[in-house]
C-alpha cells in the first residue's frame, strides 16, 4: 500500500513539473543538474503545491552553487550575479588605457570565469539582444548600463582588442597614474637625452685625457716613441714637481735699475764680489722635507735628491734700463722694464713667482709674445720621465765647439730644428729642469773662462763672444720670437751649492755681455745654472772643459709652431 501511494505521488509530481520545464526551455541550468536533487525534495514534500513559480524558485536554488559567491547582493537574475566579480567591472568603467594594465596583472582571473560560464551568451541575449556579437568590447567604455553585460565577454575578446588599439599609448605618454610602469619609461626617454650630453663630457674626459696628461703637455701624440717628446706614453709617468721646487718663489724683481759692472770688468774696476761673499748672505730654512737656501737674488731648493736654483729674469732686464715698475694683480705680478727707444719688456708671474708670459712691446704698441706658459695651467710638473733622443749626426755637428767653429756654424745651430720631431709644447721650467728634453736641440759650447770662484768676465773673454752674438742676432732677425737658453756649468771641485750658484751667475754674465756689448735682445735669452751635475769630462778634479757655458735654441720646445 505504501509503495503504491508513493508511486502515485511521484507520478503526480512528474505530471505537474513537465509543463513548467516546457515553458522555460532556456533556463541557465540543465535539467540533468537540477532533477536528481529536486525530485527527491518533491517526493519528501509532496503536499506543497507544485506551481510554476515554485519550480522557478527551485531552479534558483539549484543555480547558487556555481554563482552563489557574489550573487547574494545583486538582483535575482543569474547573469547579474555572475558579472559581479570584482576584476571585470573596474576594468570596464575606466578609460581605454586602464584595461591593458588591469588585464596584464590579472591574467588568471578571466580564464576561470570562462570555464564557469559556458552559457554566458544566453544571458546577454536576454538583457541586450541588440549586441549579441561584438557589442561587449565597444560597449564597455560608452554606455553606463551595459557594463554588467560587458564583463562576461571581456576576458575573451576585450583584452586583445584594447591592447591593439592605438589609443592606449597616448594616455600612457600623458603620464596617467593608472599605468605606472610604462609612464616612467616614456618620461625617462626624453629626460635622459636632455641630461645625458652634459653629463657624458664630464665623465669622459676623463676625461678626459687632458686632465690626466702632464701639465704643460699638448694633447697630441707623435712618432717620437716611448719616452720622447710627442709621445703621450712617455709623458704619462712624469713625476710631479717637489712641493718646495714648485712652491718656493724666486726673489722678487729689482726695484731699481742695475748696471753691468757685476758681470763685466771694465778697465781698472775692482773685482765684483765672489762666492765667499755669497756664502755670508745665505739663509737656510726647512720646508717639510725640502731645504731652501736664499742668497740675495737667488734661491736654492734641495729636495728628493734634486737641487735646483731659481732667479728672477727681470733682474737681468733691469741692467741699463730706464724704468722698472711692478704691479701686483690677481695673486700674481706684472713687471714692466722700459728700455731705450720706447721698447718695454712685460713679464707676468703667478703667485709662486713662476713666469707665465713674457712679451715685448715696441714704441708703436705692437706686442711680440716670446714665452707663453698659460696653456699649462696652474699645476705644472717640473720633472719629466723622458728618454734622450737618438742623435743621428756626427758629434762635432751636434755640439759645436766655439773655439774651432766658424761664424756660419753658429747661425746654423741657432736655427736648426730638433734632432727628433717634437709635436708638443713644454713650459719654460720643464725645459730648464729636464736634460733629456734639452738634448733634442743642438748646442754651442762657448770658449770663455772665469777666474776661480768668480762670475765676472774680462774684456778679452767678452770679445770671444762676437761670432756667437752675430749668429744670435741673425736668428732673431729671422724670427723675433726665438728664445735661447744659456747654460752654466762648473767642475766638481767645491761644494754643490757653491757650484750651482756660481754656474747660474756665470750664465747670466754671458747673457749680460751679449746684450750690453753686441745688442742681443735680453728678452730673447733665458739663463740657468746646473753646477757640477752635467760634467763634460768625467773627473772630480779641476777641469777647464767642465767649466763652460753653452747656448742652445729652445724655441721648438716651448712653441710647437716654431718648428720650421
Amino acid at each position: 500500500m505504501i509503495s503504491t501511494k508513493s508511486l502515485l505521488l511521484a507520478c503526480t509530481t512528474l505530471v505537474a513539473i513537465a509543463p513548467a520545464f516546457a515553458a522555460a526551455p532556456d533556463a541557465p541550468f540543465t535539467a540533468a543538474q537540477a532533477r536528481p536533487r529536486d525530485t527527491a525534495q518533491m517526493i519528501a514534500q509532496a503536499p506543497p503545491p507544485l506551481t510554476p513559480a515554485q519550480i522557478e524558485e527551485e531552479k534558483k536554488k539549484a543555480a547558487p552553487p556555481p554563482a552563489a559567491k557574489p550573487a547574494a547582493p545583486p538582483p535575482p537574475p543569474p547573469p547579474a550575479a555572475r558579472p559581479a566579480a570584482p576584476p571585470p567591472p573596474p576594468v570596464a568603467h575606466p578609460t581605454p588605457p586602464v584595461p591593458p594594465p588591469a588585464a596584464q596583472p590579472r591574467p588568471p582571473g578571466p580564464p576561470p570565469e570562462i570555464h564557469q560560464r559556458p552559457a554566458g551568451p544566453p544571458p546577454e541575449n536576454h538583457q541586450r539582444p541588440e549586441r549579441p556579437a561584438g557589442a561587449p568590447p565597444e560597449g564597455r567604455p560608452r554606455p553606463p548600463a551595459p557594463p554588467a553585460a560587458a564583463p562576461p565577454a571581456a576576458p575573451t575578446v576585450a583584452p586583445p582588442a584594447v591592447q591593439q588599439q592605438p589609443v592606449t599609448p597616448p594616455p600612457a605618454a600623458q603620464q596617467r597614474p593608472v599605468a605606472p610602469p610604462p609612464a616612467p619609461a616614456v618620461q625617462g626617454q626624453p629626460a635622459v637625452p636632455q641630461g645625458a650630453p652634459p653629463a657624458a663630457p664630464q665623465a669622459a674626459p676623463p676625461v678626459p685625457p687632458n686632465a690626466q696628461r702632464i701639465p704643460g703637455q699638448r694633447p697630441t701624440g707623435g712618432p717620437g716613441g716611448p719616452g720622447r717628446p710627442g709621445a703621450p706614453p712617455a709623458a704619462a709617468p712624469a713625476a710631479a714637481a717637489p712641493p718646495a721646487a714648485a712652491a718656493v718663489a724666486p726673489p722678487p724683481p729689482p726695484a731699481q735699475v742695475r748696471n753691468a759692472n757685476e758681470f763685466i770688468r771694465r778697465g781698472n774696476a775692482a773685482p765684483s764680489p765672489g762666492m765667499a761673499d755669497i756664502r755670508q748672505q745665505r739663509q737656510e730654512t726647512r720646508s717639510g722635507t725640502s731645504i731652501v737656501i736664499r742668497e740675495g737674488d737667488r734661491t736654492i731648493v734641495r729636495d728628493d735628491n734634486r737641487t735646483i736654483i731659481r732667479h728672477n729674469e727681470s733682474s737681468r732686464f733691469a741692467i741699463g734700463a730706464r724704468n722698472i715698475n711692478t704691479v701686483n694683480r690677481g695673486g700674481g705680478a706684472i713687471t714692466t722694464v722700459e728700455r731705450g727707444g720706447g721698447v718695454r719688456i712685460i713679464s707676468f708671474t703667478d703667485s709662486n713667482g713662476r713666469l707665465v708670459r713674457r712679451i715685448r712691446r715696441d714704441n708703436r704698441g705692437r706686442d711680440t709674445v716670446l714665452i707663453d706658459n698659460t696653456f699649462a695651467g696652474a699645476l705644472v710638473g717640473l720633472f719629466l720621465n723622458l728618454q734622450p733622443p737618438v742623435v743621428r749626426m756626427p758629434r762635432e755637428r751636434y755640439i759645436i765647439e766655439a773655439d774651432r767653429a766658424d761664424r756660419a756654424a753658429f747661425y746654423d745651430v741657432f736655427v736648426a730644428p730638433p734632432v727628433e720631431f717634437v709635436d708638443q709644447s713644454y713650459t719654460l721650467d720643464q725645459v730648464r729642469y729636464n736634460a733629456p728634453l734639452r738634448d733634442y736641440m743642438r748646442r754651442v759650447d762657448l770658449d770663455v773662462n772665469f777666474e776661480s770662484g768668480s762670475w765676472q768676465l774680462t774684456p778679452a773673454q767678452v770679445d770671444r763672444l762676437a761670432d756667437v752674438a752675430d749668429g744670435l742676432n741673425r736668428a732673431i732677425a729671422r724670427n723675433p720670437r726665438e728664445v735661447f737658453l744659456i747654460e752654466g756649468h762648473t767642475d766638481a771641485v767645491g761644494g754643490a751649492e757653491d757650484n750651482l750658484s756660481l754656474s747660474d751667475r756665470r750664465a747670466e754674465a754671458v747673457a749680460v755681455a751679449l746684450t750690453e756689448q753686441f745688442g742681443v735682445p735680453s728678452e730673447n735669452l733665458v739663463t740657468q745654472g746646473y753646477g757640477e751635475e752635467f760634467l763634460k769630462e768625467p773627473t772630480d778634479g779641476p777641469s777647464r772643459v767642465n767649466r763652460r757655458v753653452a747656448i742652445r735654441r729652445i724655441t721648438p720646445l716651448i712653441d710647437r709652431v716654431a718648428q720650421r
